[in-house]
């Protein structure tokens, strides 16, 4: 190799690395942008008059909600008393070997609290996406699309993109009273900072498709 050659061969490789270096800074840019709306989502609580409150599935115990489920039911139940919305939309499935779904435990917490069966809408899903999906598919025919949206504040960002996505107008009512608090956020919020990043780039509709996200 010559000395042209092997000049030309440190140009390229250098500007290759340039290349990737910068590729590289746009995905941080991109993800450090994308953190701070998440956080600023989970910040905003707006309730207000609405067709429904739409409370986001989490694990449940043998029938029994577990404490961050319960936490957005019980803040639903305030929506729900308050008089902001008459209709309350549990979402989620079961996972396998489990004999109650999470809508299901979520429906009976909430009567038990005194709201009657013929408020509540039981929907299941896997995961974020299927839960909206199928929460839409019952309040858009009826001409529901004003829904309260109740979550933990991390999630709120994500689940708010994808109720857009599949049809519905949400406002973002995230619970006050979420036993994930703290540093112990952390690995939450970066999870939703990576799932709305690849939401907006891919489709959230296509990470539902490959599993990628709950």
């Amino acid at each position: 190799m010559g000395l042209l050659g092997f000049l030309t061969g440190v140009s390229l490789l250098r500007r290759l690395v340039r290349i990737v270096l910068l590729l590289l800074l746009a995905v941080v840019v991109y993800l450090a942008v994308t953190a701070v709306q998440v956080w600023l989502t989970s910040r905003q609580n707006d309730p207000h008059q609405a067709q429904a409150i739409v409370v986001m599935g989490s694990a449940e115990y043998n029938g029994r909600p577990s404490p961050d489920l319960a936490a957005r039911l019980d803040e639903a139940l305030l929506l729900w008393r308050a008089g902001f919305a008459s209709h309350i939309v549990v979402t989620g499935s079961k996972m396998p070997g489990d004999v109650y779904t999470e809508a299901g435990t979520s429906a009976r917490y909430l009567e038990a609290d005194g709201i009657p069966a013929t408020d509540i809408t039981e929907v299941g899903g896997r995961d974020s996406w299927a839960n909206l999906a199928d929460a839409a598919a019952a309040l858009v025919p009826a001409g529901q699309k004003d829904v309260l949206i109740v979550t933990d504040p991390f999630h709120e960002d994500r689940s708010m993109a994808i109720a857009t996505d599949v049809g519905l107008t949400p406002s973002p009512t995230p619970t006050q009273t979420s036993p994930i608090r703290g540093w112990s956020t952390v690995p939450y919020f970066a999870k939703e900072t990576v799932g709305v990043a690849l939401g907006r780039i891919f489709g959230y509709s296509i990470l539902h498709k490959l599993h990628t996200f709950a």
